[in-house]
C-alpha cells in the first residue's frame, strides 16, 4: 500500500542531473555493486513544512513522490506531496483510523490550512490506496478548486479480488531490516520497485527504526532471502551456518528497521477503500486520467466507461504495480500532456510533445511521447 497523494500545489526542484533511470536494470561494470544508499527528499523538493490541522500535526511533504520532480521539469506547475496519517513524518492523535472518509477529510483540511478559503486550481493524483483516497476526496468535494484527477494502477475489481490474498502477501514480506540500505535492496530485488533510484528515495518513508530491540535471529531471517538471491544454488551447510552467525553478530551492532504501517492491522478498512470505487471515479465531475500497468486490470464498469469516453486511459507496459516509481518519465509525460490538453497549464519553453493515435480493439487510445528539444524548427 503505497500511500501518498500528490497535490499540484507547491514548487519543487528540477530532477537531478541525468534524470531518473527508467528501469531497474542499470548498466553496471564488471564486478561493480549497485548503490542502495538512500537519497534525501531535498534532491527533489525545495522545502518541507509542518501543517497543523485541528491540533493534529502533519508534514506536507513525502519521500514517496520522486516522480513529481520530473513532472515539474515539463510543465509550469507547483507540486505538494503530503504524508497521509500513519505515513511518513505525519503524526495524528488516532493513527489507527485509516478509513477512506477520514483520510479524504484530511486532504481537504490540509488544503484549507495551506490556502484558506480560496485555494488555487488543483489536480489530485494518487497511487494504489492513495488513488482510492484521491477518488473519495474528489467525490466528496473536499477540494472546491479541483480541476482534475489521476489514479495510478488501482481498479475496484482487481483490488477487491486481491484482498483475499493480501494477508498471505504481507506475511511473506520481511518483518524487519538490519539497515535502510537493506530495505532498499529488498524492495528492488523482490520486484516491489523496479527502479533503483526511486527505491532509494521512497523506502525511507515506508520504514522506521524499531522502538524496541528485535531479536537478532528475526532480523537475520528477514534478510536471508536477499543474501541467498546473490549466491549460487548449491552452498555447503557449514558455510550457511557461518554466514548466519556473522549476520547475527553484526545485527546486534546496527539499528533495526521495520515497516512504518502495520498493514495487517488495517484489514477492516480495506473494503471501504475500494468498494464502489469505479462508480465514484466515473461520477467525478472533472477530467479523469487512469494510468495502468496492464489493460487486463480494467473491470467491467471501467471498460464500459472507457469505451464511452468518460475518462482517458493510458497503459504503461513493463511496469510493476508501482508504475510511478518504475517509470517516472513516462508517468510525467502522461500527466503533462493530460494537463496541457485540458488547459490546466502549459509546457515549459523548449518542451515538445508529439502525439500518436493507436487503434485498439476496445477503442482509440492516445499515446504521448514527450521529449526535450533545443530547436523546434529543426524537427
Amino acid at each position: 500500500m503505497e500511500k501518498q497523494l500528490h497535490l499540484n500545489l507547491l514548487a519543487s526542484r528540477p530532477p537531478m542531473a541525468g534524470g531518473f533511470q527508467s528501469s531497474s536494470k542499470m548498466k553496471m561494470g564488471p564486478g561493480r555493486k549497485r548503490d542502495f544508499t538512500p537519497l534525501p527528499w531535498s534532491h527533489y523538493f525545495e522545502t518541507m513544512e509542518d501543517v497543523e490541522v485541528e491540533n493534529e500535526n502533519g508534514k506536507d511533504i513525502s519521500l514517496q513522490t520522486a516522480a513529481s520532480a520530473v513532472i515539474y521539469s515539463r510543465i509550469n506547475c507547483r507540486v505538494v506531496a503530503m504524508d497521509l496519517r500513519a505515513h511518513g513524518d505525519t503524526k495524528v492523535k488516532n493513527p489507527e483510523d485509516l478509513s477512506a472518509d477520514t483520510m479524504a477529510k484530511d486532504i481537504g483540511k490540509v488544503v484549507e490550512a495551506l490556502y484558506g478559503d480560496n485555494p488555487p486550481p488543483i489536480m489530485v493524483i494518487g497511487h494504489s490506496m492513495g488513488g482510492a483516497i484521491a477518488v473519495h476526496t474528489a467525490a466528496a468535494n473536499h477540494i472546491p478548486s479541483l480541476l482534475g484527477i489521476c489514479v495510478i494502477d488501482v481498479v475496484e475489481g482487481t483490488a477487491m479480488d486481491a484482498l483475499n490474498s493480501m494477508q498471505n502477501f504481507l506475511r511473506s514480506r520481511p518483518k524487519t531490516f538490519k539497515s535502510l540500505e537493506n530495505a532498499i535492496e529488498w524492495s528492488v530485488k523482490s520486484g516491489q520497485i523496479r527502479n533503483i533510484e526511486s527505491a532509494r528515495v521512497s523506502m525511507g518513508g515506508q520504514v522506521k527504526k524499531c522502538e524496541e530491540s528485535t531479536s537478532s535471529q528475526s532480523v537475520s531471517n528477514s534478510i536471508e532471502g536477499i543474501i541467498e538471491e546473490e549466491e549460487e544454488e548449491e552452498v555447503e551447510e557449514e558455510s550457511n551456518k557461518k554466514r548466519m552467525k556473522e549476520d547475527d553478530q553484526e545485527t546486534k551492532k546496527e539499528s533495526v528497521f521495520t515497516w512504518r504501517v502495520e498493514l495487517s492491522k488495517t484489514e477492516k478498512y480495506w473494503e471501504g477503500w475500494f468498494r464502489g470505487l469505479s462508480a465514484l471515479f466515473l461520477t467525478c465531475p472533472v477530467p479523469k486520467l487512469l494510468l495502468l500497468a496492464g489493460v487486463d486490470r480494467l473491470d467491467k464498469d471501467l471498460t464500459i466507461g472507457q469505451m464511452q469516453g468518460k475518462f482517458q486511459m493510458q497503459v504503461l507496459p513493463q511496469c510493476g504495480h508501482a508504475v510511478h516509481e518504475d517509470a517516472p518519465e513516462k508517468v510525467a509525460d502522461a500527466l503533462a500532456t493530460f494537463m496541457v490538453r485540458h488547459k490546466f497549464t502549459e509546457f515549459k519553453e523548449g518542451f515538445l510533445c508529439k502525439y500518436m493515435f493507436v487503434s485498439q480493439s476496445f477503442g482509440f487510445v492516445r499515446k504521448e511521447n514527450c521529449e526535450q528539444v533545443n530547436d523546434v524548427n529543426n524537427m
